[in-house]
């Protein structure tokens, strides 16, 4: 793709965003493109945003787990950005209309204290750089079709990228907790939805360890010239599969000792 390709694409979606309304596949309107063609719209995106005012509030990371992976046919986790307009208190109730097609998923979220880069960023690097972790959803939505309706051809990686990785929101829990405090494998998740319980989970199923995807993210940012700055959420990754949320649908995940999270749809 040219860079004219990308930032057109960039647009199309940030008109998606703002009207509530799909747009096709980039991976069908543009057959030969790449993971760094994806990117490279996924950083217009970031300088519209920056543009209108917007302020980097952290970055989420995608596709941790062997399931989703293997969904889309991939062996890599994807990357997007939080922006300071995603958060939303715990307990809080997302407005109608907010998104077009919401759905969440259990984290584990890194509060970062120091700023973190480079293509060797290490699992000690993770550790010393983190001020604390919190337990988290993610709210994501598809500004993409999730299947194009004449083929019925699925979205690939190329348009999840594309679509920040499809992030929308993020909540975190009250609980905060020293990075050494839990087995971040062993943390649970019971996620209940409209009082009936619909996924359980461990941290374990995020790369093996919440920890390792913070060190894969540093290192995909360093091949782009980005860095993790101090201060940002990082979302390490979910360990359920994603939760549709209608309107009227209410989340409560249970994290045991490391906390809770509740968020609403009106």
């Amino acid at each position: 793709m040219t860079p004219e390709e990308h930032a057109s694409a960039a647009a199309a979606l940030l008109r998606a965003e703002e009207t509530r309304t799909q747009i096709g596949l980039l991976s069908l309107a543009h057959p030969g493109m790449t993971m760094d063609d994806a990117y490279a719209i996924q950083n217009e995106i970031l300088s519209a945003k920056i543009a209108q005012g917007r302020q980097i509030a952290g970055w989420k990371i995608g596709l941790t787990s062997k399931a989703m992976q293997a969904a889309l046919n991939i062996d890599v986790p994807d990357s997007g950005i939080l922006f300071d307009d995603m958060g939303f208190a715990n307990g809080s109730e997302v407005p109608a209309g907010r998104f077009i097609q919401p759905r969440i998923e259990a984290e584990i979220a890194f509060v970062m204290g120091n700023a973190i880069s480079g293509r060797n960023v290490s699992r000690e690097d993770v550790l010393a750089a983190t001020e604390c972790v919190a337990p988290a959803l993610e709210i994501l939505d598809t500004r993409i079709r999730r299947a194009d309706p004449a083929s019925g051809r699925a979205r690939i990686i190329t348009d999840t990228i594309s679509d920040n990785a499809a992030n929308a929101g993020f909540v975190l829990g009250r609980e905060r907790h020293d990075v050494d405090a839990h087995d971040l494998r062993w943390v649970p998740a019971i996620v209940f939805k409209d009082g009936e319980v619909e996924e359980t989970g461990l941290g374990a199923g995020v790369l093996n360890d919440p920890v390792e995807s913070v060190c894969w993210l540093a290192r995909r940012m360093a091949c782009y010239g980005q860095r993790i700055e101090a201060g940002q959420v990082i979302l390490s990754g979910s360990f359920i599969r994603p939760l549709e949320c209608p309107p009227g649908t209410r989340v409560h995940a249970d994290y045991g000792a490391f906390g809770t999270v509740d968020i609403a749809f009106a």
